[in-house]
């Protein structure tokens, strides 16, 4: 019964989302215009990570990391006006841990200010910029920065995966206050999910780690970490990461554990978590159950997420499944009610930042829908790219 009902659910959803007869791909299925962010050659343009929109709240600016470096770890934190290409240069010689999250850079309160985290000696601090002035306010120290909202005032963070010392809650920064609240602490997810943490970490000390904040900005999914030691974060092996868990902070607990962690995203609504395979997940059903996407190819790689408006998903990863050639990566778009999608680019992905972890596509909609932001590495050099649907 709680399958049939969530299958009934999904359906009902769909339909009165967009009606009977609506098709939201059809707008990204011809006259696509596909550019670089940047027109500036010679260096490596990334937008972070596939959990948070590089366009600015208003929609006038994009942020970027860009590195002349092979390896695209160390470079600036920028911004760049879309109607002009003018850039400015938010923080200067970021050292990151790869090239595939770069800096975490993320906008917050609106755009009037920057999140990102960076190391200095080996020394982990979280830092936010205010966008006007370009003052810069270390937030913390000896932590990493998870994913806000860039609406929201509210900012993750966590201790370090591979070494978290005191660090191993979940603690928020508040922008409109200055002070950091500790949100989940890793006690309540051992009381709450101690057989699976033995079973799976074998008692050793575990952390949060890298904490995502729902669009209502009041729950939080974050993975479990149990660290190595030492100070070689550059390494697979630095840590051991599995595991979905969901806190409320409504109600001040837990509420929602998966085993696995694949590749999950919000949805709009702030009750469902997007993953891997197009499967949605209801965080008030336990023991947690899925929907899939009906004829939705299945791509290798997957970093999903869903539009703003909750019509749409868009997703990354090798793009065979979706009629692409079998050597290729691909961004596809389809219909979260299932059915239609279109392969909206296949290209390369074989080149690039050198970096120990290679960066992904990690694509991600803009706030209006409109426009999808991801990373091409098919060349010397990782690119930022947008595709705009026409109006």
């Amino acid at each position: 019964m709680p399958t049939l009902r969530i299958a009934i659910t999904f359906l009902l959803t769909c339909f009165l989302a967009y009606g009977e007869d609506a098709d939201p791909v059809a707008a990204w299925s011809k006259d696509v215009v596909i550019k670089p962010v940047s027109v500036v050659e010679g260096r490596h343009t990334t937008h972070s990570y596939y959990l948070t929109n590089p366009e600015s709240p208003d929609g006038r600016h994009v942020l970027l990391f860009t590195s002349t470096d092979p390896k695209g770890q160390v470079g600036e934190v920028r911004m760049i006006e879309r109607a002009t290409g003018k850039e400015t240069v938010l923080a200067d010689n970021i050292h990151t841990e790869d090239a595939h999250r770069v800096a975490c850079q993320q906008w917050l309160s609106g755009g009037k200010r920057v999140a990102y985290h960076e190391v200095i000696d080996k020394k982990w601090r979280v830092v936010v910029v205010d966008v006007a002035t370009l003052a810069r306010t270390i937030v913390a120290e000896d932590h990493q920065v998870g994913f806000g909202r860039p609406e929201g005032d509210l900012l993750p963070m966590y201790g370090c995966h591979w070494n978290p010392g005191p660090y191993r809650d979940l603690e928020v920064w508040d922008a409109a206050t200055g002070k950091t609240t500790t949100y989940a602490k890793i006690s309540e997810v051992e009381s709450k999910y101690g057989d699976w943490l033995q079973k799976e970490f074998a008692g050793k000390p575990c952390s949060v780690f890298f904490p995502v904040l729902s669009p209502d900005l009041k729950k939080a999914f974050f993975k479990v970490a149990a660290g190595n030691g030492g100070d070689n974060y550059m390494s697979s092996g630095a840590s051991h990461r599995q595991g979905t868990v969901v806190y409320d902070t409504e109600k001040s607990a837990c509420v929602w554990q998966r085993n696995q962690w694949g590749h999950p995203a919000w949805t709009p609504d702030s009750k469902h978590i997007f993953e891997v395979g197009n499967i949605s997940f209801d965080i008030s059903d336990n023991p947690a159950r899925y929907t899939r996407l009906k004829d939705v190819p299945n791509l290798s790689g997957t970093h999903p997420s869903v539009s703003p408006d909750g019509t749409l998903m868009v997703t990354d990863g090798m793009s065979r499944n979706a009629g692409g050639k079998g050597d290729e990566w691909g961004v596809m778009v389809a219909d979260m009610c299932g059915g239609k999608w279109v392969l909206l680019h296949s290209f390369a992905q074989n080149g690039g930042a050198k970096s120990w972890r290679r960066n992904h596509p990690h694509p991600i909609f803009s706030a209006d829908s409109r426009r999808i932001y991801y990373n091409v590495s098919d060349g010397p050099f990782t690119r930022l790219m947008v595709a705009e649907r026409p109006q």
